[in-house]
């Protein structure tokens, strides 16, 4: 049985390590990572590093490889990857199922806005402050490059490529991140406002926790939907329980 899961997220590496360490008879586990990240951690099993051609590469991949079960757990705003592969399991007629952590909750005295996009989310700082903590990632830099009166601290893994803000610093790091690291970053660049994508989970967090308890509004951008008729799991575990319902 090959299994492919679409990777690059904490998600993905375990559930690999789920199926990979699973007593299960001739189970082959890939993983593939978009290659976006120079040093990305890796997973148990097979690794693949970079894109398919769209939809109909992808499709020819698991008909070549012959891939039994297609799991994307890619980022919840890897949106494109996430339509060519219903499309692809469609064409190819391989079960697929989409691995995503639950988005995030605003709790009592979070001061959040809204945005459906980053250039939503860009046309909404100029009311609410003046220095951005931005962590949407070094991706889409351009929604913000205009705003030449706010200043951005910008965190990213890998350093960002142009266009981008004239007034920005860069800050070169991988969670999870810790409250009082997030407490700190706050402080010590001034922050007043946040924005962050909707991606939920706990890696990052904490800095949702520091921003209410700086009373900081948080500019939220909602994550799009997965593709019609793609089932969903919200665990790993639930992803491998799926998994194994074809390992017969």
């Amino acid at each position: 049985m090959h299994v492919l899961i679409l990777g690059g997220t904490g998600e993905a590496r375990r559930l690999a390590g789920l199926l990979y360490d699973a007593d299960l008879s001739g189970m082959r586990v890939t993983s593939s990572l978009a290659g976006r990240v120079a040093a990305p951690r890796l997973p148990a099993g097979e690794v693949r590093v970079g894109g398919f051609g769209g939809a109909e590469g992808l499709a020819q991949w698991l008909r070549t490889h012959r891939v039994d079960v297609l799991i994307d757990a890619t980022h919840p705003f890897a949106r494109t990857i996430s339509f060519n592969a219903a499309a692809a399991a469609a064409a190819a007629h391989v079960p697929l199922l989409a691995l995503r952590r639950p988005g995030w909750v605003p709790q009592e005295g979070d001061r959040w806005h809204a945005a459906d996009s980053l250039d939503d989310a860009a046309s909404l700082l100029a009311e609410l402050g003046r220095r951005v903590f931005l962590t949407t990632g070094r991706m889409g830099l351009a929604a913000f490059a205009h705003l030449d009166e706010l200043w951005f601290l910008m965190r990213s893994v890998d350093a960002p490529e142009p266009p981008c803000p004239a007034r920005m610093e860069v800050l070169l790091d991988r969670g999870p991140f810790t409250l009082d690291g997030e407490r700190e970053v706050l402080r010590a660049h001034g922050i007043d406002v946040l924005v962050t994508k909707d991606s939920g989970g706990a890696a990052t967090a904490p800095k949702l926790t520091a921003a209410r308890e700086a009373g900081i509004p948080v500019v939220v951008v909602r994550r799009p939907p997965v593709p019609d008729g793609v089932g969903v799991a919200a665990t790993p575990e639930e992803a491998a329980a799926w998994v194994r319902q074809f390992s017969g």
